[in-house]
């Protein structure tokens, strides 16, 4: 029963020679049909190494990807990814390479999207494994361009309407959800940040003082992604991974789930909540109370460095959730996944996979 007992996130870190390809191609010694070659081989080890290690289902690690989330949003018709002077957001730490998206045209699903050719190879080298396919929230575009661009964002006439903007991500949705069941795609998941955002009080601050009312979006989001879900079929799991950054091992949100609470696991029809509880950051178990018959997997194991956690401990916060939200309700993960971005976290190959025998070891303990 999707989502798993012991479940993934999505993201792997890339192998090196996958890193010197890219960094090939981006120099333009490298044609895009031998980047693809070399992704392909880089997919397969790894499809090899998640069916190894046990897990009921697999994904390509996101390892075509720059980024977990502008690559397929910048993909869609009407949206343009454009340079910009600085990340939309300020990670502790390490910064990413600025980017950023636009709105210049009615926003669609293009039904001949590579993603959709990302799936079916996927499927085409897992064999009988169930395949997980992954992509950021409908809130992530109007989060990119309309809040965290809210000072910059000018609308174009067809979304003067606000509630034009949130139809039409709902039904661009709605295609690609159609679109990759039709390749096979029975276990879809939206990454999603915005809520991770929405719990961070000196955002929440910010924010207010620049007009934008985040309880009414976060209301307009749970509306969007219901919208978006109404073209789920019965035999398709659709989950949602919440998170509060993770690039090279940092973040950039903290607060936990209180403030969202409500709207989002009260209100929004997904399937699964992948959530963040690696840290104190997270908040504690309180919030998951307004859970109703949705799965929740807590990501408990940090994929931020490569300590191992005490197993001891891990089931203690297992029985502590379990207050809130009935035990066969739990599943478990990594908090998030150990390559959000190209460049990684500061981890090992041997790291993660360390991380995932645990993971599953402990499931196995708790669940039987």
């Amino acid at each position: 029963m999707r989502p798993y007992r012991y479940d993934i996130v999505g993201s792997f870190l890339r192998p090196d020679y996958l890193k010197d390809a890219r960094a090939e191609y981006a120099e333009g010694t490298l044609s895009a049909d031998q980047l693809r070659e070399v992704e392909d081989k880089a997919i397969k080890e790894l499809v090899e190494k998640e069916k190894a290690v046990g897990l009921k289902a697999v994904t390509d690690g996101e390892l075509r990807r720059r980024y977990w989330h502008l690559d397929f949003l910048a993909s869609l018709v009407g949206v343009e990814e454009i340079k910009a002077d600085h990340w939309s957001v300020a990670f502790k730490g390490h910064q990413p390479k600025a980017a950023t998206l636009e709105i210049v045209d009615k926003i669609d699903f293009d039904e001949n999207s590579e993603f959709l050719d990302h799936f079916s190879y996927l499927k085409e080298i897992a064999g009988d494994v169930d395949c997980k396919m992954t992509i950021p929230s409908p809130a992530m575009l109007h989060l990119i361009c309309c809040v965290r661009g809210s000072e910059t964002y000018k609308a174009i006439d067809r979304y003067k309407n606000e509630d034009a903007l949130y139809h039409e991500i709902a039904l661009a949705y709605q295609k690609a959800i159609k679109a990759f069941y039709a390749r096979g795609c029975r276990y879809l998941q939206f990454d999603d940040t915005s809520w991770g955002e929405f719990c961070d009080q000196n955002k929440r601050d910010d924010y207010a003082n620049r007009g934008l009312d985040l309880d009414q979006i976060a209301k307009n989001y749970v509306k969007m992604i219901n919208k978006a879900l109404e073209a789920k079929p019965e035999d398709m799991t659709i989950t949602m991974h919440i998170c509060r950054g993770n690039f090279r091992s940092t973040w950039f949100s903290s607060g936990g789930y209180e403030p969202v609470a409500e709207t989002l696991f009260g209100g929004c029809k997904i399937d699964g909540f992948f959530l963040e509880y690696d840290s104190d950051r997270s908040g504690d178990f309180k919030p998951l109370r307004f859970i109703k018959d949705q799965k929740v997997v807590l990501g408990l194991v940090t994929s931020k460095d490569p300590e191992l956690e005490d197993k001891t401990e891990i089931k203690e916060r297992i029985k502590e959730a379990a207050q809130y939200v009935a035990l066969d309700q739990l599943c478990l993960s990594p908090q998030c996944g150990f390559s959000s971005t190209e460049e990684g976290n500061i981890l090992t190959d041997e790291d993660q996979w360390k991380k995932m025998t645990l993971i599953k070891e402990i499931a196995e303990e708790v669940w039987g």
